[in-house]
């Protein structure tokens, strides 16, 4: 899709209200104590040269994986009439998982059947990362994907699938390598119309399998 600037709208995607937990500010100093007394409990030596850096490189961490970067959210007048589905396949993505603070990562496969607006498509990897960056279930990531497109661009229909590997299933407890969790949100026609939703599952499907 090619768009310019003409006829384009810029929707600044709404700062999180102070209660969300994506309005927190990163303590860095208090994240750099924690760290060392974690290093601490675990019996590591916090003197030797090879850790006097970490609790450091773990608050700039932190801080990075949780700040969430606002963004614009262009949208351009579908002077085509264009009126199948539009869909991103495979956008690579990571989260924290707010269980174990260990991460999850995998694709985002997101598609809208279009209005009377389109999305840059930039954008649709811009807004995956967005609510990524958080302390996070991968139910909830899925959702918030689909409402916040909902809610921006008021599509015919929105479909989301994250496909996710979790290192807190991987690296602990029962320790399946490689095993991934499937989620999805479906809205509008893309859930309600047969056709456009048996559509969408097979281009998430098929991309899935190609891999």
């Amino acid at each position: 899709m090619t768009a310019n600037d003409h006829g384009g709208r810029g929707l600044a995607l709404a700062q999180p209200r102070a209660q969300d937990p994506r309005a927190r500010s990163v303590d860095r100093a208090a994240v750099e104590r924690a760290a060392c007394d974690l290093l601490l409990a675990v019996g590591a030596d916090v003197e030797a040269d090879a850790l006097k850096e970490t609790p450091r490189r773990v608050a700039d961490a932190y801080a990075e994986l949780l700040t969430p970067q606002p963004f614009r959210a262009t949208t351009f007048p579908n002077t085509d009439a264009y009126d199948e589905l539009i869909v991103a396949q495979a956008i690579p993505f990571h989260s924290l998982c707010m269980h174990h603070l260990l991460p999850f990562h995998g694709v985002a496969h997101i598609g809208y059947l279009p209005g009377e607006r389109i999305l840059g498509l930039s954008k649709l990897g811009r807004v995956v990362e967005f609510f990524s960056r958080d302390l996070q279930i991968q139910e909830r990531l899925t959702t918030q994907i689909a409402g916040w497109l909902e809610r921006e661009l008021e599509p015919k229909g929105v479909g989301v699938v994250l496909e996710a590997e979790h290192l807190c299933m991987s690296l602990r407890g029962v320790q399946k390598l490689g095993a991934r969790t499937v989620t999805s949100a479906l809205r509008g026609l893309v859930r309600d119309d047969p056709r456009t939703r048996q559509e969408f599952l097979t281009l998430t499907t098929r991309s899935f399998h190609d891999k």
